[in-house]
């Protein structure tokens, strides 16, 4: 279903170092509502599990409100479609300006297709070929940022962050052993596993 609150990114709260709820944001943001109506001092941070950079909720209101303005922000069908912008629907064109020398345009008009055949095999290509690397400085990036907002004065944070970027595992996991098990086994998670695995069927959970 587009534009569902399936659709969007998964998240996780944590209450301190412990975490407090992981699952979509409709789950998570009702979790984090029932925490701070028991107590509400509480410090609960969230994090988007695809970037793991924090997010915030608005909260007001009843259940049925929360979940209609999540819904309102997940993108619609029709927005998706505007952001192409110009070319063929079915393939989602985008015409954009290219600079190239003129020996680039020489090659370009002599391949079968012509430029822009040419250039968009060339893009597939390489986009093939740097996948595995972009994944890695992805999931390098989200865990950095879920570890400098949540553990940046732990022991440890500097020297793992710096295994994290040399893709050192098993150094990594070895300064961090000694962190809070659920701040450990979340940046371990996004460093190096799929963005979006969290708890165990998907669904919030607090404790």
């Amino acid at each position: 279903m587009n534009g569902t609150i399936a659709d969007v990114p998964r998240c996780t709260a944590f209450i301190g170092h412990s975490c407090a709820a992981s699952g979509t944001q409709l789950q998570v943001a009702l979790a984090v509502k029932a925490l701070l109506a028991h107590d509400a001092k509480a410090q609960i941070l969230i994090f988007n599990d695809e970037t793991g950079a924090q997010i915030d909720f608005d909260l007001r209101g009843s259940d049925e409100e929360i979940s209609a303005r999540l819904r309102r922000l997940a993108p619609k069908p029709e927005e998706e479609a505007a952001m192409r912008g110009p070319g063929r629907p079915k393939l989602g064109v985008v015409a954009r300006e290219v600079t190239l020398l003129p020996r680039h345009w020489e090659w370009l008009a002599e391949q079968p297709g012509g430029a822009s055949v040419t250039l968009r095999k060339l893009v597939e290509e390489a986009r093939r070929a740097s996948a595995f690397a972009d994944a890695g400085r992805k999931s390098q990036e989200r865990a950095y940022r879920f570890m400098s907002a949540i553990a940046g004065d732990f022991a440890g944070f500097e020297e793992a962050a710096r295994a994290l970027f040399a893709s050192d595992r098993q150094r990594f996991n070895e300064l961090v052993a000694a962190w809070p098990g659920d701040v450990r086994d979340h940046a371990v998670r996004l460093a190096f596993k799929t963005a979006g695995q969290g708890q165990p069927g998907g669904q919030a959970i607090a404790r």
